[in-house]
């Protein structure tokens, strides 16, 4: 534990580690709670604190900050929908508020493996941002208030909206990778008034890509993948630092650092899991590489990297176990079902969740070793959380608490 917390401090991003998790994947946005005593077996009749229904749809993951929960949702009205922000109290499960932030008049179409509001909240003091990628986004107040609103960033999105932003430098940063002309665009936090935008360098024949950025502390660089290519960006600028290409589309997962390397994945039609080293300007595709793994590699789901080993498990529910500088294959394994929600780790133990709702613990390391496999009866895209020593999952219509 004590070389996984070394390890994590050197290179993870903006967040402390806490009892809360503010983000998309936590604190450090990469899936860590290290501080968690959570169960290793529960279900509807084990280890659960409660069970609530969470109003209208979405898969946008929970966040938990000082115990209380944040949610997006899409409520129909009609023919229309209007896009919501949740809070609930962690403790109970009691809806705390419900605001309506963006009214939609017509759904745009989305991905059977998407929602109207997927792009998970972020909470930074005593402010909430939401997104709903070309629908809007908005930032609240601990209460609910609407404190600004921008519905003025239009494009294409083909699918539907995927990607989280996030915060840093004063400045709300996310992908608009649309069907045409994508770009990168950076609003200022405090009054979301655009700051800038950068259009991406790379010439994908397709362009749209849904992943959610990545800030490192050292260089204070924003990494994000794109389609054919994944570009470091100056937050404060946009200035592209240095990119390295490959041949993908449509690119979901958030990518992991450590070792000196960013790990991501390339996408459709055929996922291959890649290493760039980082550092370097301009195009470092070839000066840079590291290495590349195309079996087991996920469309959807991000990778987990804890110590020496990187996990990773395919949308085929194939996980893999690999050497984390040089992409040795430790062990591959079936899990079973269908994989979009990223796997996370607390106290030596990794959750992978299906789109059944069957989530798979595992023990950490680099024998395969299953502890328990756990069935909600519930589908479910979203990603797991952590905070107050419980687990929290997001199924179809409910949200549950487990913990010893």
């Amino acid at each position: 534990m004590k070389r996984i917390f070394t390890f994590s401090l050197s290179i993870f991003a903006l967040s402390a580690f806490t009892a809360d998790w503010p983000e998309f994947r936590g604190p450090g946005a990469q899936g860590h709670a290290l501080a968690a005593k959570l169960p290793a077996q529960f279900g509807p009749d084990k280890n659960l604190k409660w069970k609530v229904t969470v109003p209208g749809a979405g898969w946008s993951s929970p966040v938990i900050v000082k115990s209380r929960i944040y949610l997006t949702t899409a409520i129909s009205h009609g023919a229309g929908f209007s896009l919501n922000s949740l809070c609930l109290d962690a403790a109970t499960g009691q809806l705390v508020w419900n605001r309506p932030i963006i009214s939609v008049a017509k759904p745009s179409r989305t991905h059977r493996k998407n929602s109207q509001a997927s792009p998970t909240p972020i909470v930074n003091g005593d402010r909430i941002y939401v997104h709903f990628g070309h629908m809007g986004t908005a930032c609240l107040d601990l209460q609910g208030k609407i404190i600004w609103k921008n519905e003025t960033i239009k494009y294409s999105s083909v699918h539907g909206n995927g990607g989280t932003p996030v915060l840093v430098n004063g400045k709300l940063i996310f992908s608009c990778d649309g069907s045409r002309d994508p770009f990168v665009m950076a609003l200022d936090a405090k009054h979301g008034k655009k700051v800038w935008r950068i259009n991406r360098s790379g010439n994908a024949k397709r362009k749209f890509s849904f992943s959610t950025p990545l800030v490192l502390r050292t260089g204070a660089q924003v990494l994000l993948p794109g389609s054919d290519m994944i570009g470091a960006y100056d937050p404060d600028t946009g200035r592209e630092i240095w990119k390295a290409t490959f041949s993908g589309y449509s690119v979901i997962p958030r990518p992991v650092v450590g070792h000196g390397m960013v790990y991501f994945s390339s996408g459709f039609d055929r996922a291959t899991a890649i290493a760039v080293k980082l550092g370097g300007k301009g195009d470092v595709t070839e000066s840079h590489a590291g290495w590349t793994l195309a079996k087991g590699a996920p469309h959807t789901p991000s990778m987990l990297l804890v110590g020496d080993e990187l996990y990773m498990v395919s949308d085929g529910g194939i996980a893999s176990c690999v050497e984390a500088k040089t992409g040795k294959v430790i062990w591959t394994e079936r899990l079973g079902g269908g994989h979009s929600a990223s796997p996370i780790y607390a106290d030596g133990k990794l959750y992978f969740s299906n789109e059944a709702g069957v989530v798979t613990v595992l023990e950490e390391g680099r024998k395969f070793r299953v502890l328990a496999k756990n069935d909600l009866g519930e589908r479910t895209l979203a990603s797991p959380a952590v905070a107050d020593g419980a687990l929290f999952i997001r199924t179809a219509g409910h949200l549950w608490r487990f913990q010893k």
